[in-house]
């Protein structure tokens, strides 16, 4: 993919954070093209913005420092020289593609004059606890404006494609089989307390009343809930001796927590936040080797209803758990092996760079090319 378009990803998440869908599919997209991912401002202790950046393979990291505290987005005042700044950093350039995961840096992404623009919503981010009065509006002009439109999820997909019909496709998120496959191998084959765990970030998607009766229904498991805690305040985490919170895994480290467990837990609230989302973390489980025990979150329900117990309360995980200790493994695998060969993130990302492909350049005649259906 040498001397690929430029690649300016602008997003709400930070690439130090949780690795998850815009960290593989930009990791992918980064092979053979100069490629920056531009975060919202941060607060900090500078008396001045302050533009940073920090190499991380082929992805450029940059974030600007303001002035603060608290959350800064890409449309707060403070952040009005983001935009010379980070084009006096990627430079000039008639063939550059911006990638939008966040509608509120839309004004950011056509200061960078793009050639194409890529919008893929891989959240309903308007739903979430916090989210700005006018995420809704900046979303329905994000839709207009992007040349190419991905969906990570059934759901997000059915709401967006009646907005904005042309050009949109629907890529759920994937997996790295291979990377996870070194938990079926280091878990134990049996241990004395059995152990069921939830990874990932903890904030108002997590149902913890359901966490809380979980604990108390199974005294004799371990329930472990791994990730960091963001949004809510940390007090309001239940307790009880058999609950831990060990705090974020890099995503290096995964199998490892994974190999911990011996069934998987996905306890999501059904609410306005969930409504939409298609975890990524359902193909990790699968790929770690264990049984999953989800609530009725639509996309899991609508994709992966043959693979995943699902239940509405504590004492319906508590008895799932149970249930899905006396399941061969090696027969489990061999179901969910071709799901997973089917959703690789090799796979998802070679299929967007094709899309991205066919879109047509700002500036060029477009009767001298074909799109193809």
């Amino acid at each position: 993919m040498h001397g690929e378009p430029d690649l300016v990803v602008l997003s709400h998440l930070r690439w130090t954070f949780v690795w998850q869908r815009p960290q593989h599919i930009v990791s992918r997209m980064a092979v053979g093209r100069r490629t920056w991912f531009v975060e919202e401002p941060l607060a900090a202790d500078v008396s001045e913005p302050r533009l940073r950046t920090e190499a991380h393979g082929a992805v450029n990291r940059v974030w600007l420092e303001v002035p603060g505290d608290g959350h800064v987005g890409f449309d707060h005042s403070c952040a009005g020289s983001y935009a010379s700044a980070v084009e006096e950093l990627v430079g000039e350039s008639v063939d550059r593609t911006v990638w939008l995961y966040t509608p509120m840096a839309l004004e950011l992404a056509g200061a960078l004059g793009p050639a194409r623009l890529v919008y893929d919503v891989m959240d309903d981010l308007a739903s979430f606890q916090g989210a700005p009065a006018e995420l809704r509006l900046r979303h329905r002009q994000a839709l207009r404006r992007a040349d190419l439109v991905f969906t990570g999820g059934r759901s997000l997909h059915r709401h967006v494609v009646t907005h904005r019909p042309q050009r949109t496709h629907l890529f759920p998120s994937g997996v790295e089989p291979e990377h996870f496959a070194a938990a079926r191998t280091l878990r134990p084959a049996d241990r004395a307390t059995p152990v069921a765990g939830y990874v990932g970030v903890i904030d108002e998607r997590v149902d913890l009343e359901l966490v809380g009766a979980l604990a108390r229904a199974l005294p004799e498991w371990e329930i472990r809930i791994v990730g960091p805690v963001a949004k809510i305040d940390p007090a309001s985490l239940p307790q009880a001796p058999n609950l831990t919170y060990p705090g974020s895994s890099p995503y290096e480290r995964l199998p490892e927590v994974m190999a911990g467990f011996d069934v998987a837990l996905m306890p999501f609230a059904l609410n306005e936040a969930t409504r939409s989302i298609s975890p990524t973390k359902t193909l990790e489980y699968f790929a770690a080797g264990l049984p999953v025990v989800s609530t009725r979150v639509p996309d899991v329900v609508a994709d992966h209803r043959a693979h995943v117990d699902l239940e509405d309360d504590g004492d319906g995980f508590a008895r799932a758990c149970r249930r899905a200790r006396l399941l061969d493994p090696v027969e489990r695998a061999a179901e969910v092996d071709a799901v997973l060969r089917r959703q690789t993130w090799d796979s998802i990302a070679a299929r967007m760079a094709g899309h991205l492909d066919r879109v047509v350049p700002a500036g060029t005649d477009p009767a001298q090319t074909v799109e193809s259906a």
